[in-house]
Formats: structure tokens, C-alpha cells, sequence
């Protein structure tokens, strides 16, 4: 793919976005399982239903550029989940295993918060109004789970592994 303009960067960002979002649709349910805490297990579990709308609204974005909704694999977000895959495999204390599944979560959340904050700012910049709308919704799901994840870790998870 060549990225020689704005509207290409956006395509593969959007592509990107696309595979982040459907891989997390997968590794989700394997944290939310390995997860000790149960509110931990109910936040991955919440944020596994507002994943697969986060995929449904990609899918309305590459409707409004008109191009098939397609993934293209995501490098940073293929090493933060096998980050958190090798957390779930060492971890032996399930305290320590908590706060690293919140780190691991919190490192996919920014990632997918720089993305989708691009990707409006992009979309405002190309005159996609009906992308913007549904890309900031989005954005915003992202910072709510980050900050739910920090006030989980804060009030018990980080309090109990230490």
C-alpha cells in the first residue's frame, strides 16, 4: 500500500484499527478467564461487548470511504497481547497476575487511544463528518475502560499483589 496522502494514511490506519479490534474480540475472553479478581473478569468481559461494536463501527467507517472492510496486521498490538499472554503464563501469584493483566490492558487501550484520537483528528481534516462521529464514540469507550482499569488496579488489584 502506498501512503502518499492523507486519505491513504487514514485507510491504513482504519485497516490497522480493523485487526487490533478483532484480535482483541480473542484474547479478551482469555483474560477475563484467567482474571482472579471478579470485577476485574466483569471489566474485561463489559469491555469484550464494547470491542465487538468498536468492530461494527469500523465496519460503518469503511462503508463511508467506500472501501471493503479489510484488516492488515497490526504489529504493536500482535506484541502487547503476546505481552499479556506471557504474563498469563508466568504469573504464579494471582494478585500479580491482576495487575499485570491490567498493565497489559492499559498498554492496548493507549495504543487504541492514540490511534482512534488520529484518526478523528484525520477524518475532521478529510470532511468526514459521519466517520468523526463514529470514531469519537469510540475514542471515548477507549478512555472510560483506561480510566476504569487504573481506579480498578488503585482500589484493590496493585493493593492486594504487593
Amino acid at each position: 500500500m502506498s501512503l502518499k496522502t492523507l486519505d491513504d494514511l487514514f485507510l491504513h490506519f482504519l485497516k490497522d484499527m480493523y485487526f487490533a479490534e478483532k484480535h482483541l474480540v480473542k484474547a479478551l475472553p482469555k483474560m477475563a478467564k484467567k482474571a482472579s479478581s471478579p470485577k476485574l473478569t466483569e471489566a474485561f468481559e463489559s469491555h469484550l461487548e464494547e470491542t465487538k461494536e468498536h468492530v461494527s463501527r469500523l465496519e460503518q467507517v469503511f462503508e463511508i470511504v467506500g472501501k471493503p472492510a479489510r484488516a492488515e496486521t497490526c504489529p504493536a498490538i500482535k506484541g502487547i497481547v503476546e505481552e499479556g499472554e506471557e504474563i498469563m503464563g508466568e504469573a504464579e501469584d494471582p494478585e500479580a497476575l491482576d495487575a499485570g493483566l491490567i498493565a497489559a490492558a492499559q498498554a492496548v487501550e493507549h495504543y487504541e487511544i492514540s490511534r482512534y484520537g488520529t484518526m478523528v483528528a484525520w477524518a475532521e481534516r478529510l470532511g468526514m463528518k459521519d466517520a468523526v462521529k463514529i470514531l469519537n464514540k469510540t475514542l471515548d469507550e477507549e478512555y472510560s475502560a483506561d480510566k476504569k482499569l487504573s481506579a480498578l488496579a488503585e482500589s484493590s488489584v496493585n493493593k492486594k499483589a504487593a
